[in-house]
């Protein structure tokens, strides 16, 4: 596992307006079938004491991508490389949003 699932836990309980803790955090995984790593769920917990999870979401949210107008001019394989090169773009943006997040395990 890639360790997500243990920020996805802890989302869900933000979500819920519930503490985040080490009893909520397993609860969660152990619910979801997961193995849980009692160390790693030490750490996710300590690390998110201090932060203010809103302004986390909001530092690292992703704007919603521009789509142009399309033209009817345009050749089909013009249109197939903008694509290719918005999907690129957008995962781009996400690999950069979850690099922040990934600094907590840091």
């Amino acid at each position: 596992m890639s360790g997500m699932e243990y920020i996805h836990a802890a989302l869900v309980l933000h979500a819920a307006g519930k503490q985040i803790d080490e009893a909520g955090i397993v609860n969660i995984l152990k619910a979801a079938g997961i193995e849980v790593d009692e160390a790693r769920v030490r750490a996710l917990v300590s690390a998110l004491k201090n932060i203010n999870i809103d302004e986390a979401i909001r530092s690292v949210a992703i704007p919603a991508p521009v789509v142009a107008p399309a033209q009817t001019a345009a050749p089909a394989a013009k249109a197939e490389e903008k694509k290719v090169e918005e999907k690129k773009e957008e995962e781009k943006k996400e690999e950069e949003a979850l690099a922040g997040l990934g600094a907590l395990f840091g």
